[in-house]
């Protein structure tokens, strides 16, 4: 492959001004055969075996679900995960980065339901768990492919064909080791507690998953009336024949289950006496004192002018041990342990009259609270729903109905409320909007429901993770204490058992005399067994049966499989088989150096790695981490397939490149934790300003270098510095050192943005301020002074390549390929295996330079918008500004600042005057006649030098220029005649017919008509 194949067409599209139109960067073409490079010289292969001076620089990378194409959240991730080991690898580290799949739990799992058209777990165990794991099997890895061209165009590296894969049996065999470990610290439990469950799925959830499902939806809530027994006395009332306690619920369809009420023992209560016949509210009704404004709004009375009277107040204890009637009274011939516990009201510290009516009713099979309150006073346990969500025969009218069907979550509750109104015990009922918990894969309403599992004790290890989590950098620095801090100090017992069929499963074996065997290894449960084991998978492992060391009997697995997260948190060891290989490597490189995903993950992979780094390892599980935003459409809403609200992420590489991508995100504040709304426009600003702008700087360079030999090379910035004694030469290496400390402290600081947008400023300097400037250099006479200026643009370039490596690694290695005369050889050098440049800190004369560069900048910017609302063209030479500063004066520039500024502003002369106040310029506006010739010289040269764009004359080409006039204009041509052939690269300025010319251009000026045209000098 010979790299600049395409030179000479480039240099056809090269204009003489940099800051000019687009000098034909193809960035598919480029980025392809960069990418093409790489590949065929392993370079990435090359980083890992050289020789790393600082050793292993480790990483983690969470491992995604090969089920669908890559997403931009992805893809922001990936981007990170490319940017840090590059960096590090550039100083001296070497970074391994190996790829992982997630291939466990109900993603895969519903892909093969949707496939074998499975409504309900039941249909799945009647086929056959066997049958259905092994289709989950053949679709974990169905986008593979999708995903590897994506990574690839992106420009990550990484070790996609040496990945780990969670179903593996090596990896699935750490997993274990881990739960054993965790159950050698006694820190892991079964329990029966009330949790939410996805009724579709049919398995319980945990904290962090229930967390990341809720959903703002529309309910009814409903005032219940439960009849109090006659006769009791409830402090001096005694209750008669039509006395009610009022209980509110947010979900009518427990009612069913309801044992007990619940009141607080020191809210005062109020017994009031209701009566409308004409909606049927009569009675005598209890609630609490403070909830009796709010109640008689849903009361009509006959007199409306009429308040409430309260007959009795009562305090809370004085209601304890009160009985009342069930609800639903289904319970007379049923066996009920405790059934005289049943239906009365207790005591409770959870009760509050913020909402409802200070009376809570209590099933104890459908909430924690209640849960707490059955076991702590014996209450009966009715549970009347199994895991799928179906009332069972029990309920009689309600048996079959789904509490919370999800094409009409309201349904059952309709016809629970209904029923109440049939039997005279509805107070109430309204609709409400509230946020509501669903399943955060299929999207089923969850429901709260007691049942058994296992768990982690992270309650007994939280000081301790606590402790931990202060050795963690964070970037940003808030969700430390915030959202991950506040989420690790709430922390409960992690549910890790799941009643679904693909996943790790946990390796217990029960007798049915209660010994407990935990197996660490897949040697353990072969010995155990006896039989030779090649899968741990549920469908496996669930026929092996081992003998009992107690009773002799046969002990069996317990059903259950692990929580997902289980596998991801375990990813540390499992990746490398750990402790049963690669010991030596873990522990050398743990905790990891580096880790980097998404916000949503505070609450999922970095607290599972955290906590079972805790338990098991007595240490944090990683050093430092980036928390990258969500991206959303350009509108602010959800990216949607459906909706088509956002370009493919592979045709915008395609179309602007990848280095364009990169850079758009990395300097947005989605790498700072906050959400992006993704923008086309602006990955195309990100091509157009920095990666097409470093492009055109480098073409104007390769132009002008291309028959030149730079003399006396630098070998550092330092030494640049030295050799420099042109202006704009030391301030552009003053701010290449500026430009290399900012980034480098934003990079070890974890800080992409700080890192990266000084990068598109210096290319703005370079290329619209120093090379603008310097461009007369180029083509001097001075051969010292242009080899200056080739020295020092080819030295910066070579600099800036490594500094942008790591943000835009295509051009970069393109660039500096190119510089180095390397042109994609079979070579091992590479832009990413250099050594990350290093900054020093200025000297005073250094910092004046870049103090006074800014001063004359603002000067000129101040001057060109005062051209600007004057309606005058920077090419029409003016006579004079007056620069008025309490700071700034003709003692603070030499000749090189004050020529920079009226060459910049196209001034004869600048005034300096002292005043106090801010910074002002004047500017003369004035245009007398010899002015306005020499801004008609300015426009003759640019119509020139436009028209040898348009021609296709690259800057080597020599040209004759041809006029045809009469009048003043012909005057203005002799009299500068030697400037306009200079600047126009024209031998011959030749008067005739040139109508038959191709490029020629009118140019008015007051009542006189130039007509100029150029052809190839012969």
């Amino acid at each position: 492959m010979v790299f600049m194949s395409r030179t000479e067409d480039i240099e056809k599209k090269i204009p003489d001004s940099p800051d000019e139109k687009s000098l034909g960067y193809s960035a598919f073409d480029i980025e392809k055969e960069v990418s093409f490079f790489w590949e065929k010289e392993k370079i990435f292969n090359q980083s890992l075996e050289r020789f790393s001076p600082k050793g292993d620089y480790s990483f983690y990378d969470g491992p995604p679900f090969a089920t669908g194409t890559p997403h931009y959240g992805h893809i922001v991730a990936s981007t990170i995960k490319d940017v840090i080991p590059r960096y590090k690898t550039m100083n001296g580290y070497r970074v391994e980065r190996k790829w992982g799949w997630d291939c466990h739990g109900l993603p895969i799992e519903n892909i093969a339901e949707k496939e074998l058209g499975i409504k309900r777990k039941k249909d799945i165990e009647k086929m056959g768990v066997a049958v259905f794991n092994e289709l989950c099997r053949s679709k974990v890895l169905s986008y593979v492919e999708s995903w590897k061209s994506v990574i690839k165009k992106l420009g990550r590296w990484v070790d996609m064909e040496n990945c780990y894969n969670t179903m593996d049996l090596n990896y699935m065999e750490s997993v274990w080791w881990v739960f054993k470990e965790l159950w050698k610290k006694e820190l892991i439990y079964e329990s029966y507690r009330s949790m939410h469950i996805c009724p579709r799925c049919e398995t319980t959830l945990s904290q962090t998953e229930v967390s990341e499902g809720y959903k703002d939806v529309k309910d009814l809530s409903v005032i219940a009336k439960f009849k109090i027994d006659p006769n009791q006395k409830i402090g001096n009332f005694v209750a008669d024949n039509d006395t009610y306690a009022l209980a509110w619920t947010t979900t009518p369809w427990t009612l069913i289950g309801n044992v007990a009420l619940a009141v607080n023992e020191n809210i005062e209560y109020v017994v009031v006496n209701m009566d409308d016949q004409s909606t049927s509210t009569h009675g005598k009704f209890i609630f609490a004192k403070d909830r009796l404004v709010e109640i008689e709004k849903n009361f009509e009375k006959k007199n409306q002018n009429e308040p409430i009277k309260a007959l009795a107040v009562v305090i809370g204890k004085e209601m304890i041990g009160i009985k009342y009637q069930p609800v639903f009274n289904y319970y007379d011939n049923a066996e009920l342990k405790n059934r005289e516990k049943a239906w009365k009201i207790y005591g409770a510290d959870f009760v509050t009259v913020e909402s409802g009516t200070g009376i809570v009713h209590i099933a104890p099979a459908f909430g924690e609270d209640d849960m707490s309150l059955g076991k702590k006073y014996g209450l009966p346990f009715i549970q009347h729903v199994g895991m799928d969500g179906t009332i069972k025969e029990v309920a009689k009218e309600f048996a079959g109905m789904n509490v919370k069907p999800i094409d009409d979550t309201q349904k059952t509750d309709v016809e629970i409320i209904k029923y109440l109104s049939r039997v005279g015990l509805l107070y109430h009922k309204e609709k409400f909007e509230h946020s509501y918990p669903h399943c955060w894969r299929c999207e089923t309403p969850l429901i709260n429901y007691a049942t058994s599992s296992w768990f982690v004790s992270v309650e007994k290890v939280k000081k301790e993770a606590l402790q931990y989590a202060e050795n963690i950098n964070w970037f940003p620095a808030h969700i430390k204490e915030g959202r991950f801090g506040k989420w690790l100090a709430e922390a409960r017992d992690w549910s890790i058992s799941r009643q679904r069929f693909w996943a790790s499963v946990i390796p217990i074996w029960k007798c049915k005399c209660g010994e407990i065997v935990v197996f660490g290894s897949v040697l353990e449960l072969e010995n155990a067994s006896g039989k030779k084991i090649t899968d741990i998978h549920k469908h496996i492992v669930d026929e092996i049966t081992v003998p009992c060391a107690k009773c002799n009997e046969e002990m069996h697995r317990v059903p259950d499989v692990l929580d997902t997260w289980f596998d991801s948190g375990s990813m540390p060891y499992a990746q490398l088989h750990y402790p049963f290989e690669n010991t030596e490597r873990f522990e050398n490189n743990f905790p990891t150096e580096f880790i980097g995903e998404g916000i949503d993950q505070t609450r999922c992979w970095f607290y599972y790695l955290h906590v079972i780094a805790t338990a098991i390892k007595n240490t944090n599980a990683f050093k430092n981490v980036i928390v990258n935003g969500i991206v959303l459409a350009e509108d602010g809403k959800k990216m949607s397939k459906k909706l088509k609200n956002y370009p493919d992420p592979s045709l915008v590489m395609d179309k602007y490149g990848a280095d364009a991508l990169r850079l758009y995100l990395v300097s947005s504040p989605i790498v700072a934790g906050e959400n992006l709304n993704f923008s086309e426009e602006g990955v195309k600003n990100a091509s157009r300003k920095i990666v097409q702008t470093f492009w055109n700087v480098f073409q104007f360079f390769e132009l002008f270098n291309k028959n030149t030999k730079i003399v006396d090379f630098p070998s550092d910035l330092k030494l640049a510095l030295e050799k420099s004694s042109n202006l704009l030469d030391k301030w552009i290496l003053i701010k290449l050192n500026k430009l290399i400390a900012e980034t480098t402290q934003g990079m070890e600081g974890y800080n992409l943005p700080m890192a990266s947008r000084p990068i598109a400023e210096f290319i703005n300097d370079l290329s619209t301020w120093y090379l603008r400037r310097s461009r007369d250099r180029f083509k001097s006479d001075d051969e010292n002074d242009k080899n200056d200026a080739l020295r020092t643009t080819f030295f910066v370039l070579n600099q800036l390549s490594k500094i942008m490596a790591p943000f835009a690694p295509f051009i970069s290695e393109f660039v500096w390929q190119s510089l180095n005369g390397k042109e994609f050889t079979a070579s091992s050098a590479s832009v990413h295996l250099e050594a990350w440049p290093e900054s020093f800190v200025l000297n005073n004369d250094e910092i004046d330079i870049l103090n006074k560069m800014d001063s004359s900048k603002k000067i000129v910017e101040i001057c060109l918008a005062a051209r600007s609302s004057s309606g005058i063209k920077v090419r029409q030479v003016l006579n004079k500004i007056t620069i008025k500063s309490p700071t700034i004066s003709l003692l603070n520039f030499n000749d090189d600042y004050i020529n920079l500024i009226k060459e910049e502003v196209n001034i004869k002369n600048i005034e300096f005057i002292k005043q106090d106040g801010d910074l002002v310029v004047d500017l003369d506006t004035v245009i007398t006649p010899e002015l306005e010739l020499e801004g008609l010289v300015r426009e003759i040269i640019r119509a020139v030098n436009s028209l040898r764009k348009d021609a296709g004359f690259s800057i080597n080409d020599s040209i004759d220029l041809c006029y045809s006039n009469r009048g003043k204009i012909l005057d203005t041509i002799n009299n500068f005649r030697g400037d306009i052939l200079k600047k126009t690269l024209s031998v011959n300025l030749i008067e005739k017919d040139i109508s038959d010319l191709k490029f020629k251009k009118e140019i008015l000026f007051n009542d006189d008509k130039l007509i100029i045209g150029i052809t190839a000098h012969l």
